[in-house]
């Protein structure tokens, strides 16, 4: 098990302005799949993210990671944790304007047993895995967004971690790039035989995804049904979403707002029903 979370619970603030951002959830995500966390805004997913990363403690409950419960570690044993256990995948790509492509892998392999020739042919190593052999010059502003998100993916990779850790991996993407990354994913948790949790909007993310679990009220349900609203493209729940029919198929919408919007003008968001 990569990532085991068991009754993880996390409390912001105190007395009456106490909010449960997550409510004693148990997850677990296993060396070669890929699951994918979906829910609404505000459900809590940017804090389970952030407490499966070793970023935030929680309040109560305990976090494994490749073994390692790292709920009972001090302070100051958390960013080895998070350098060589850890790889995390950034929405806004977070790559350093100044560096190139290489030298923002070869960056993160900050290791003093690692010498500045071994972090350079690491880097090379997966930046042409990448498909970037040509890229590796080329400064952040001179990259496509598909090219920066494969650049994050390669310094996510850098130290070899168990865990690799996305969010909203996609947001970023047009059409065709997104689902560059998403199989790109795919192929790392499979054929490098990692544990690949990506936390997404993106109802795409279904596609290759092994698993799919919905967070709401921080609180993980089971066997929910998910569409993507035509107007805003944001993942709702088919049981209590609002819904409308056009041509024979079925819509759902995160909103009233988007549903009005579709019956206006049904025809600039009607595709094929999810």
């Amino acid at each position: 098990m990569v990532l085991q979370m068991q009754a993880v619970t996390k409390v912001y603030g105190a007395g009456d302005a106490a909010v449960a951002a997550l409510d004693s959830v148990d997850f677990q995500a296993q060396t070669g799949e890929v699951v994918v966390v979906m829910g609404p805004s505000g459900a809590g997913k940017t804090t389970f993210l952030t407490i499966a990363g070793a970023l935030l403690r929680p309040t109560a409950g305990t976090v494994e990671i490749a073994g390692t419960d790292i709920t009972r570690l001090r302070e100051k044993d958390l960013p080895a944790i998070r350098r060589e256990k850890v790889g995390f995948i950034f929405q806004s790509f977070n790559l350093l304007e100044a560096l190139t492509a290489l030298e923002n892998v070869r960056l993160v392999i900050a290791d003093e047993a690692t010498t500045e020739r071994a972090a350079t042919n690491r880097a090379r190593e997966l930046l042409d895995m990448l498909g970037l052999s040509h890229r590796l010059k080329s400064l952040p502003k001179q990259l496509s967004g598909g090219e920066k998100q494969r650049v994050g993916i390669a310094r996510a990779l850098a130290n070899n971690p168990d865990l690799i850790l996305a969010d909203e991996p996609t947001a970023n993407l047009d059409s065709k790039r997104g689902l560059e990354v998403m199989r790109l994913l795919r192929r790392i948790a499979i054929e490098l035989d990692k544990g690949v949790v990506v936390v997404s909007h993106d109802h795409r993310m279904r596609e290759v995804a092994h698993r799919v679990v919905w967070l709401e009220d921080g609180r993980f349900r089971s066997d929910v049904v998910t569409a993507r609203d035509p107007v805003c493209g944001q993942v709702v729940e088919v049981e209590v979403a609002p819904t409308a029919s056009f041509e024979g198929h079925s819509y759902y919408f995160c909103a009233e707002q988007c549903l009005k919007l579709f019956e206006a003008n049904p025809h600039r968001y009607a595709g094929p029903a999810e």
